[in-house]
């Protein structure tokens, strides 16, 4: 898979080490000169070039990649570089990272945006999810309003014994995961849900309450 990160600070480049280390191959893009250091990635091609600049995205072939990661420190040039990557070039798949929280609203679809990755965000549901019991938590948004959501079921569950087929979910939402302890099930009909199982869903936003009440919150 080709890859062209934009940002390669901190975060851009632990995220191109990390692509690299899997096979990828990895282009990242950066407007300080001072901040374009090979060696750091001698792995991926690196380009000195403003992301915001169509001229210089086109020189740098961006139509050829399978995915763009906005992952400068200004949300304004992550906005700009995922709708460009989107209408201009094609790219069939644009990750933006959220530096303030309160754009996270703008990070959606009418920006070019399929999935946005906000740290702050991130962490709080991370926190959440560790602690809460009986409720559904959002972890992360994907594209075109869908959420990954996860339910940690009470000890006390009516659900406890019965198989996953007997779960009555809502159409825009789909079961993919049951986190046991250690064991991460892949969730087949027959399978009983136990209290304390982890549950990841997939769903849309607008069946998060029907989701509630499949499970019994």
């Amino acid at each position: 898979m080709k890859v062209a990160i934009a940002g390669a600070g901190a975060v851009g480049r632990s995220i191109a080490r990390e692509l690299v280390r899997n096979n990828h191959e990895v282009m990242l893009l950066e407007r300080k000169l001072d901040h374009v250091e090979p060696a750091a990635v001698p792995q991926a091609q690196w380009v000195h070039a403003d992301a915001c600049e169509l001229s210089l995205l086109e020189a740098a072939g961006l139509e050829n990649y399978d995915v763009v990661i906005a992952a400068t420190g200004d949300d304004k040039v992550n906005l700009v570089l995922s709708l460009l990557a989107t209408t201009e070039f094609g790219v069939p798949r644009v990750v933006a990272r959220v530096n303030d929280p309160r754009n996270e609203w703008l990070f959606d679809e009418s920006w070019g945006v399929d999935v946005a990755v906000s740290t702050p965000r991130m962490l709080a549901a991370l926190v959440e999810e560790a602690v809460t019991v009986g409720d559904l938590v959002r972890l992360m948004t994907l594209r075109k309003g869908a959420n990954l959501v996860e339910i940690t079921l009470p000890d006390t569950t009516a659900l406890a014994g019965k198989p996953v087929r007997k779960l009555q979910l809502p159409r825009d939402a789909a079961l993919v995961t049951i986190l046991r302890g250690e064991r991460v099930i892949v969730p087949q009909p027959d399978d009983p849900l136990e209290g304390g199982d982890e549950l990841l869903f997939v769903a849309s936003q607008d069946v998060e309450d029907e989701l509630r009440a499949a499970v019994g919150l």
